[in-house]
């Protein structure tokens, strides 16, 4: 990525730089920061995927200690320069995979399968995906991809992973909207109506923690009985293992390698969406770090490791992994850049990962709970990609039909897909690969403002090629 895009920057001065070792007890403690800003984004993805298989309350309890597992070791190959990027870059769960995986599940059930089947599909998608991402970043071919990506195709899948999820926000909240729009007014208040930058940098956590415990006094005086959406399962907290062990396969080896070609097509453009916005993490990381810019090697070893993650994430039966841009604004924030800080942070979550209890606990937050946090966050990820669209030129008739058409589509023919997916006789591979992208609205979306963008004329300017990025959030 070109000087030009991100514009001059001066190289910032920080305490703790990145090959820094500040003293263990104050890396223990900054390490654990770091940990609770991705606290809650990461925990939300597995807690909506558990739902959506329909996982009991120990099921979930142990995907989402797997979760915090594999994440610690993401980042601890990440942040290793040998295969990976050497950047203090901590990873979490992708909402970009959010989506085709839905999908997926959607396709599944309907042919009667359940959790272990739909977990299988799941780590199989991760695996063969991540060696598509390992290949692009190792090879150094992220470059070739970056170069026919504008923000007028960037902007809409972006937007799409948002937008599309909003029906499975206002089902979770809709079961009881009092609790729901309450953690909705709590993460208002926190960012953006108090001054506080300790609330500001954990607004989600907070609010969730808050109404959780509303949850849970209404569940002991009886107001949320057994039952109701709003229900505390203590006792699946009281029955939870203290110790989860790493499993590699734990829902079968063969079943998971099995080849599944709508799982695999469908997750497609959710592994390119999160490459092309890790690319932008690792400039901004570099220098919230005072670091140099990131070299293409740098960029393709960072990209190359994240699909190794995913790789092993898929094996033991967690989510799609990438960095987490809420971690580089620590960074920003503090200046502690020191990979120690990070490592220890991953060790942190090693820790939290093998605590099956802790896990549990989590998995008995009720839903409208999530719910609320969904309906925030979903709907931030869908103005993160107007913001991404805003460096093209909204002025162009052009740019807004490209756009228009995308979007429209995106969110209208997976839908149709779904109830009535291709059938082509004699090739029902084929008609996998299709019902993979047709279904899913980010590649739908992003496919055609792609196509459209490099194929319609249009100048640079016009196409937001070599302006300068706004500072983001990543879909994380």
């Amino acid at each position: 990525m070109s000087d030009e895009e991100y514009g001059e920057v001066k190289q910032r001065i920080v305490p703790w730089p990145i090959d820094s070792y500040p003293p263990w007890g104050f890396a223990t403690l900054a390490g654990a920061q770091h940990v609770f800003t991705l606290f809650g984004a990461t925990t939300l993805v597995p807690i909506l995927f558990g739902h959506a298989m329909g996982m009991s309350t120990t099921e979930l309890g142990l995907f989402i200690a797997t979760v915090y597992m594999v994440m610690g070791i993401a980042t601890l190959i990440h942040v290793d320069e040998r295969i990976g990027s050497g950047l203090p870059i901590v990873q979490g769960s992708s909402f970009s995979f959010i989506p085709p995986l839905l999908a997926v599940f959607s396709s599944i059930k309907k042919n009667g399968g359940g959790v272990p089947q739909m977990m299988q599909a799941m780590g199989g998608a991760l695996i063969y995906g991540g060696i598509y991402e390992l290949v692009v970043g190792y090879s150094g071919l992220i470059g070739l991809l970056k170069r026919y990506l504008t923000p007028v195709a960037i902007g809409p899948t972006i937007m799409l992973i948002g937008f599309s999820l909003a029906g499975v926000a206002v089902s979770d909240a809709g079961t009881n909207w009092a609790l729901s729009l309450l953690v909705v007014a709590l993460i208002f208040t926190f960012s953006l109506i108090l001054k506080s930058k300790k609330l500001n940098q954990f607004a989600v956590l907070s609010s969730v923690v808050i109404v959780y415990l509303v949850a849970l006094f209404g569940t002991l005086v009886g107001w949320f009985p057994a039952g109701s959406a709003s229900h505390v399962d203590i006792a699946a907290i009281a029955k939870a293992r203290w110790i989860v062990w790493p499993t590699l396969f734990r829902y079968g080896a063969a079943e998971t390698l099995k080849f599944n070609t709508m799982a695999f097509t469908g997750i497609l453009a959710a592994y390119t969406a999160s490459m092309i916005e890790s690319v932008g993490d690792y400039y901004s990381v570099c220098y919230a770090s005072g670091a140099p810019e990131p070299s293409e090697h740098v960029i393709n070893w960072g990209i190359g490791s994240e699909g190794l993650g995913c790789i092993i994430s898929g094996m033991m039966g967690g989510v799609g992994s990438t960095s987490y841009t809420e971690n580089i604004g620590v960074i920003a924030i503090t200046g502690i850049a020191s990979k120690r800080v990070i490592r220890m942070g991953s060790i942190i979550l090693l820790i939290i990962g093998f605590i099956w209890k802790f896990g549990t606990v989590v998995a008995t937050i009720p839903t409208p709970v999530i719910g609320g946090a969904y309906i925030a966050l979903f709907g931030i990820i869908g103005g993160l990609g107007i913001q991404v669209l805003a460096r093209a030129d909204l002025s162009s008739m052009r740019n807004i039909m490209i756009v228009a058409f995308a979007f429209l589509i995106g969110l209208g023919l997976p839908n149709w897909i779904q109830s009535n997916p291709l059938v082509i006789n004699h090739a029902a591979w084929l008609a996998d690969i299709l019902n993979g992208i047709l279904g899913t609205g980010m590649a739908v979306g992003g496919l055609s403002a792609a196509i459209l963008d490099n194929i319609i004329p249009g100048t640079d300017r016009e196409r937001g090629i070599n302006a300068k990025a706004p500072r983001r959030v990543k879909t994380s």
